[in-house]
């Protein structure tokens, strides 16, 4: 799914898709019985797509994401980063595995899995979840506005090298992570009726 929302960008083309696999959470059930009645009858849901801009010896590369964009560790040694929301310092060291960003459409995603919270779908937010944080260890994260401007400087990169993931798009050894919700882009879903993304991600907080 996250292939095609990336391969359609910019066509203004809704996309409707049907789960062939195991959890598929952006898609429908696969019936192929009454499908031209169920496009008629889906419920369309908005969703906008997170800017990254990472740094690296390489250069800048921007690249959107509709799930999260994460910061991972690349080798043995833990990830040391300075986190900046809208030009001030909110933390000025984190030690851990990596952290992500990740839009409401994500939240049931990598971030869930993480222990992050799940987003309603028209909530103007965005969730921080740290991957398993060494020190400050009792951090677990932040909701943030949508609005806000997320920087992560990555400190001593050569000692501890981090890549910088959106969706599936993958940049190495960077030493400067911008992200911010790119609200310019708006891509078009469709679900069943009765089983849009908002019911979705309020019955996913109910499961045990």
């Amino acid at each position: 799914m996250l292939q095609t929302l990336h391969g359609f960008l910019g066509r203004g083309v809704p996309i409707y898709g049907m789960n062939f696999g195991s959890v598929g959470f952006l898609m429908n059930e696969f019936r192929e019985e009454g499908l031209l009645q169920r496009l008629e009858a889906a419920e369309p849901a908005g969703i906008h797509p997170l800017l990254m801009t990472a740094q690296s010896p390489k250069g800048v590369t921007e690249a959107l994401a509709f799930n999260e964009v994460s910061l991972l560790r690349q080798t043995y040694q833990t990830a040391k980063l300075r986190i900046m929301l809208d030009g001030k310092v909110r933390l000025e060291q984190l030690l851990c595995d990596g952290i992500l960003v990740s839009t409401p459409a994500g939240s049931t995603a990598y971030n869930l899995s993480a222990h992050g919270p799940i987003l309603p779908i028209e909530a103007a937010l965005l969730a921080m979840t740290p991957l398993s944080p060494f020190r400050p260890r009792r951090w677990r994260g932040a909701l943030l506005p949508r609005e806000a401007q997320v920087r992560f400087d990555v400190l001593e990169p050569e000692k501890r090298p981090v890549s910088a993931v959106a969706d599936n798009l993958e940049v190495r050894d960077v030493s400067r992570v911008d992200i911010a919700e790119h609200r310019e882009v708006t891509m078009t879903m469709l679900f069943d009726a009765g089983h849009s993304l908002n019911e979705r991600i309020l019955a996913e907080q109910f499961l045990y």
